[in-house]
């Protein structure tokens, strides 16, 4: 078994090299303490080539903004970068130890999880392949380029109805039920109230850009198609360390305070791993307020009395 060389250890183990995480570290760097970020590699937006919604980076490779905060961040000589996956996290002393997929061990005396989720898609042919291109989440980051043209939302449950009144504001509305579930009379006059359309006939796949194909035959061309994911942890090292858990609209997710912090002392978490919805502008939010709350509670130990 390795370990990464870290002398003493790191004042700060970050988990995730996306937004949130790459947010939380520099607020940790520009306090000058050690910090290692562990990056897996797999932001959750990798399959959206533009980022929308974000001050000064509308419009931007998704990919780009990434690329730049990590460059920025390095240029901190307190940081130190590890691609790989933690796999495994404990509380050891006063601080933490997490292990890599290689074996490495590294220590901390604070911890910010920031691994994201993993969307999980419903079965339909055709849908995973246009995730983040023409099939989407979230109506603010991507529903403005859809010119206010058709847009469909796929329903999973009954949640969908969030989306199909939503998205009028964003073009014309069809709610494919596809036997997710049935609006009541007070759903459907809100619907109704909302000029969204309703298709109850299955959908059998999608095809070209975002056409929906009905178990009928009929093509219904849609310029982009919303649908609610079903969301889990890509990484485990929440559960492992006990942290209290949400349930959310999609899936749980962890439960911090307002400073970010999780049920477990020295334990921040962040980004979409920490809240019920998302987007790139919240992920940064949230990191930048868990590093530097993660940086005040090392203060605070110091001040401890002996």
């Amino acid at each position: 078994m390795s370990t990464i060389p870290n002398e003493a250890g790191f004042d700060v183990i970050v988990v995730g090299g996306s937004y949130a995480g790459l947010s939380a570290a520099m607020q940790l760097a520009r306090a000058r303490r050690r910090v290692l970020v562990i990056d897996a590699g797999r932001r959750r937006n990798r399959y959206a080539s533009h980022s929308h919604g974000f001050l000064t980076q509308d419009g931007t490779e998704a990919a780009a903004i990434a690329a730049i905060g990590r460059a920025q961040l390095q240029a901190y000589p307190t940081v130190a970068w590890r691609e790989g996956s933690a796999t495994h996290a404990t509380a050891e002393g006063d601080g933490f130890c997490v292990t890599l997929d290689d074996g490495a061990r590294v220590t901390s005396r604070r911890l910010v999880l920031a691994g994201g989720v993993t969307d999980e898609l419903p079965p339909i042919a055709g849908l995973a392949e246009r995730w983040g291109r023409s099939v989407f989440h979230c109506p603010y980051c991507h529903g403005y380029e859809l010119d206010q043209g058709e847009i469909g939302v796929v329903a999973t449950s009954a949640l969908s109805m969030h989306h199909a009144l939503m998205l009028p504001d964003w073009g014309r509305v069809t709610l494919f039920l596809n036997g997710a579930f049935e609006p009541d009379a007070a759903q459907l006059a809100a619907l109704d109230g909302r000029g969204v359309r309703l298709e109850r006939t299955p959908v059998a796949r999608i095809a070209g850009h975002a056409d929906v194909v009905l178990h009928d035959g009929r093509t219904l061309p849609m310029a982009g198609l919303f649908v609610i994911s079903h969301m889990r942890m890509a990484s485990p090292l929440a559960e492992q360390l006990g942290c209290a858990m949400e349930d959310g609209h999609a899936g749980q997710y962890v439960r911090t305070d307002a400073m970010q912090a999780s049920s477990v002392p020295g334990v921040f978490c962040c980004g979409d791993m920490a809240r019920a919805a998302g987007n790139v502008a919240f992920a940064v939010a949230d990191g930048a307020m868990a590093g530097v709350a993660a940086h005040r509670s090392l203060i605070a130990e110091l001040n401890q009395p002996a």
